[in-house]
């Protein structure tokens, strides 16, 4: 039966709310109809409460039946009743055995006396140890907007009305597109009438940093907001008290305030000297004293918890300090436990609450709960069961990595032939536990309570010479703990299990302790060196704690073993990447990923032959002038190191660059050349993404003498367009052809369903930038006329365009800058009768941005109504820009229409359709909110930049999109025909690990990475600065673009 190639689909029985699937009918039409699948049927368990109706598993050719019997392979969500597990087959779902949770022992047995293949979700995880099937932000988008619901009736019950009180549990929508719209709704609300100052600020105080928190957070940054620092939360409480003062009244407000907490800021160490270390602290939580309750606690209206818990650290509040705090007039309104960790992090919440009653209040003074919003106390969500209120998306998400893998669980019988991601996952096979979990049953017998029961009494089980050692780490996703036992046992010692606090998610460390005992004391120090051996290298051996017979160690992460290196040595190089930019995070995975799985496929375009220089693995360093940035880029990725540098200095600078073979500079382009000197001083390969200037253009001779080469304009625009031109032009040369006209666009803009704003437009980093490509001259060749346009006048040249095999853009262009030089570049001066080059935006773009342009809203140059100490409003500002009576200045009426009706007057525009239209991204910027203007924007352009930013960002689900598209028409002499070529690339942003990865980071930052990647494997033997035009540079660079997974579409007619 086993690997039979029918697959069954489990009922879900464990909770009525219960409606998601492990595969959606999309997935199972995909399986069932695609090619060599491995699947030939697929049985569903009927259900009616499943998200899909059974209908739609039918209609794609499932079979609808309560018996499985059939099936080789059974997937589900949660673990099944233990009369559902058949003999002889594989199982697939979240079992919560593998660290021998005592309450899933009984299902373990089953599964074994059945000779049943169990492969459990929690441990398929990738090449950076991050799980691949995980709910964890659905949790925390679904637990933000079911207490943003019970927040605003809160409120109410206080004696406030809020917008919040319009919004529904997250359940009570179709989908989660259709919550964050009602979401967005309220932000509107909140942007334009604001908050009763009495209960502002709002703080929203998140706990945690991984994909919990994430989704949380994704909720909260749909209404207007601003993130503090943890310690500049008392200063928001001055600042909003001052402000209250100087108006003499009490003022609304109109945003939230974010706030994310870790660890390091919830506990000090008790010795005043020692700053916190996050290692040291997941091993001794002892020596940490916490200060959540003092530091971050008394500023918090919501506290948000994504953090998981174990009982060895400090809470974040116990019941004590919350009635304390409250004592105090502490703002707090409620906590959402996402995590629901009942008796965990919060003291006094006692118990899980459900989706159909989400809320209980707990009132500190009388130390009592309540349900209902009436009465004093905070309100506590703590719901399990959050991911399946949005049931479709999360099915969707799920299935859409699970089916990856059906295929292989559905025909496998012979486990060594699995990839190492589901080998490792198969916890049980043909009724034996697999190697990797031989821990188990050795856990299980060795009984806590009665061990501890021993201990307390002054027994032990005795052997001659016994001590308490503690491990932690992660001693059973890594596996660890198997080698610590192995140790034991090996030397003859013998272990009975003290303690046991198992993480509870990947990033979070687990905890044992053990009682090891030897009859010789020789035998029992041998073991403690060899436990020793495998703590994190960074760690002392052991060390006695606070007199007590008892050693600590710290368990790191094993030396990995490679199947396919044994015996061979392996080749490592080292790459430096400068900058921490969010086109950092794609190149630094690119190269770290070297001798991974993920990188096989593509990395064999590159190295074809055995002969070419090879390399096992490469080693990336992220330096940034500031950590956190660095740290954050990194996250997540294995094979990286994040270092604090500041590229001015020359000593740190000097020490990096000489540890490595080829730097990357994503740097702004002005520090290059410091850099380009020291790469050339220490004779190190350099890689910029930024246009290669005069400055970088005289230090050719210098790199060739130092035998180095400088390999500029690798990115976008400029990297990959230079490429798919080059291709396409020396391959006409060499056919003795002649470019006649050469035309290449390029635009980063919002995917179709990002457009959404008057100008359909969305910046991904600082707005400066792309708003001065708009101030740029231009000039260009057309038709053998040199055409010069100057920068006010950029955005009336716009003109529409259109791709004949993307029918669905209406797009229009404008020229970018100096087109002729690319003439030179691509030695075609001489022949081509047209030269252009041109950035792509949504058709409108250029007529709104325009007519601000008019209005002032992007002068540079200081503004009298913006240099008063008295901060103006964005409303004031706006109503001085266009001359609007002081009425309307102070709060008076205004509107869409009389703004639009102003820019005609003022003559700004002439048609009223596009004064309309400005007028509505106006509005949409928000400059009519009686907010201040930030001190920091002394002019038009910064207030606008300032706007811009804070509304035309894209959310957290939001994709961008590159598309990159040449024409280039070519003629042949000898034989009198013309032929028409074409090249496009279009990119949307990709969602990888529960992040977004911008379209333009891809775009940039990949084609940087193996630019780094042709210099080390030395596929590129020109020494110099160069561009992406070489064979040596495009050839291979536009092959591992492909098989990398960016498409390139190439056409001739």
């Amino acid at each position: 039966m086993l690997g039979n190639g029918v697959v069954g689909i489990l009922s879900e029985s464990v909770n009525k709310w219960e409606r998601r699937a492990p595969l959606t009918h999309s997935h199972c039409a995909r399986l069932l109809h695609g090619k060599e699948t491995g699947v030939t049927r697929i049985i569903v368990q009927p259900s009616t409460k499943r998200i899909h109706h059974d209908s739609l598993y039918e209609d794609v050719g499932c079979e609808i039946s309560e018996d499985l019997s059939e099936c080789g392979l059974v997937v589900g969500i949660k673990q099944p009743k233990l009369d559902m597990v058949l003999p002889d087959r594989a199982y697939a779902f979240f079992s919560h055995t593998h660290k021998a949770q005592k309450e899933n022992m009984p299902l373990l047995d089953k599964i074994l006396a059945e000779r049943v293949s169990l492969y459990d979700y929690e441990l398929i995880v990738g090449d950076n140890d991050r799980r691949l099937l995980a709910f964890g932000q659905y949790a925390g988008r679904a637990g933000l907007i079911d207490f943003l619901s019970g927040l605003g009736q809160r409120y109410l019950s206080l004696g406030y009305s809020t917008p919040f009180l319009s919004l529904a549990a997250s359940y009570m929508y179709p989908s989660l597109a259709a919550a964050k719209a009602a979401v967005i709704s309220v932000g509107e609300e909140i942007a334009t009438l604001g908050l009763p100052p009495g209960i502002c600020p709002i703080v929203f105080v998140f706990t945690g940093s991984g994909n919990v928190s994430h989704g949380a957070q994704e909720i909260f940054k749909l209404l207007p907001h601003t993130f503090v620092e943890p310690s500049e939360l008392p200063r928001l409480f001055e600042k909003e008290n001052d402000l209250t003062k100087a108006a003499g009244k009490l003022k609304r407000v109109f945003k939230v305030y974010g706030c994310v907490v870790t660890s390091k800021d919830m506990v000090e160490h008790k010795d005043p000297t020692k700053p916190f270390d996050k290692e040291d602290y997941y091993s001794h939580p002892e020596h940490y004293n916490p200060v959540f309750h003092e530091k971050i606690a008394p500023y918090a209206s919501v506290i948000v918890n994504c953090m998981y818990w174990e009982r060895r650290f400090p809470r974040l509040l116990t019941s004590q300090q919350l009635q304390d705090l409250m004592r105090k007039g502490c703002p707090l309104v409620g906590i959402s436990d996402i995590t629901c960790d009942v008796g965990g992090s919060f003291e006094f919440v006692n118990q899980s609450t459900t989706i159909d009653s989400p809320f209980l209040r707990y009132d500190p003074e009388s130390n009592s709960y309540h349900q209902g919003m009436e009465g004093n106390g905070v309100i506590c969500l703590a719901v399990d069961i959050l991911p399946t209120e949005f049931a479709k998306e999360a099915s969707q998400h799920f299935g859409d990595i699970l089916s990856q893998f059906i295929s292989t669980l559905a025909s496998t019988t012979d486990l060594t032939k699995l990839p190492a991601h589901l080998k490792r996952a198969c916890i049980a096979h043909g009724g034996s536990l697999t190697p990797l979990y031989g821990y188990i049953p050795r856990m299980r017998n060795s009984d806590i309570e009665d061990t501890s029961d021993n201990l307390a009494n002054g027994h032990s089980h005795k052997r001659k010479y016994n001590i308490l050692v503690s491990l932690s780490g992660h001693l059973f996703d890594k596996f660890l703990i198997n080698e610590a036992l192995d140790i034991i046992e090996a030397a003859g010692g013998s272990f009975h299990l003290v303690k046991c606090q198992v993480g509870q998610s990947t990033s979070a460390v687990s905890y044992s302790e053990l009682e090891v005992g030897a009859d010789d004391q020789a035998v029992l120090d041998q073991i403690i060196d060899s436990l020793s051996s495998i703590a994190h290298p960074s760690e002392n051996h052991g060390t006695l704690s606070g007199g007590l017979n008892k050693i600590s160690f710290r368990i790191g992460r094993l030396q990995e073993r490679s199947e396919d290196k044994v015996g061979n040595s392996m080749e490592i190089k080292k790459v430096l990447i400068l900058g921490a930019g969010r086109v950092c995070q794609p190149a630094a995975a690119l190269l770290a990923s070297i001798g991974s799985i993920s990188s096989r496929q593509w990395y064999k375009t590159l190295v074809q032959t055995d002969s070419e220089e090879q390399i096992d693995h490469v080693h990336v360093i992220v330096a940034s002038l500031f950590l956190k940035d660095a740290e954050e880029i990194v996250e997540g990725i294995p094979n990286t190191t994040a270092v604090q540098l500041d590229v001015k200095d020359h000593e740190n600078l000097y020490k990096y660059i000489s540890e490595v073979e080829v730097v990357v500079s994503l740097l702004p382009a002005s520090f290059h050349l410091i850099v380009a000197n020291t790469c050339i001083e220490l004779k190190k390969h350099l890689v910029t993404a930024s246009y290669v200037d005069d400055s970088m253009s005289m230090l050719d001779e210098k790199a060739k003498s130092a035998g180095i080469t400088i390999l500029g304009e690798m990115g976008l625009d400029p990297g990959i367009d230079h490429m798919m031109a080059m291709k396409i032009i020396n391959e006409a040369h060499a056919r003795h052809g002649k470019v006649k006209s050469f035309a290449s666009y390029c635009g980063g803009l919002p995917s179709p369903a990002a457009a959404n704003n008057p100008l359909a437009y969305k910046f991904s980093w600082n707005p400066a930038g792309a708003i001065k490509v708009g101030c740029n001259p231009a000039t260009y060749r057309s038709r053998g006329e040199t055409i010069d346009i100057k920068g006010e006048d950029l955005y009336d040249s716009a003109v529409k365009f259109r791709i004949p095999d993307l029918p669905a853009f209406a797009l229009e262009c404008f020229p970018n800058r100096n087109s002729l030089v690319y003439g030179k570049v691509y030695e075609i001066e001489d022949e081509a009768s047209t030269i252009f080059r041109g950035t792509l935006r949504y058709e409108g773009f250029s007529e709104i941005m325009g007519t601000l342009t008019k209005i002032g809203l992007f002068n540079s140059e200081a503004h009298p109504v913006l240099e008063h100490e008295i901060r103006a409003t964005f409303r004031y500002f706006l109503c001085d820009l266009l001359k609007i009576d002081s009425e309307a200045r102070n709060g008076g009426p205004i509107g869409e229409e009389e703004i639009a009706q102003r820019i005609v007057e003022l003559g700004h525009c002439k048609e009223l359709g596009t004064a309309t239209k400005a007028a509505k991204t106006i509005l949409f910027l928000g400059f009519l909110d009686q907010t201040e203007v930030p001190a920091s924007c002394q002019n038009a352009f910064a207030l606008t930049c300032h706007r811009m930013e804070e509304r035309l960002s894209y959310s957290d689900t939001e994709e961008d999109m590159v598309l990159l598209h040449d024409e280039i028409e070519i003629e042949f002499p000898e034989s009198k025909c013309t032929e028409n070529h074409t090249a496009t690339l279009l990119e949307f942003g990709r969602t990888k690990n529960g992040k977004m990865v911008s379209a333009m980071a891809l775009t940039v930052g990949v084609p940087a990475a193996i630019g780094a990647l042709l210099l080390l494997t030395n596929k590129i033997k020109s020494r110099g600065v160069l561009r992406p035009i070489e064979p040596e540079v495009y050839e291979p660079g536009l092959e591992i673009l492909q098989a990398y997974g960016i498409k390139l579409m190439e056409k001739s007619r």
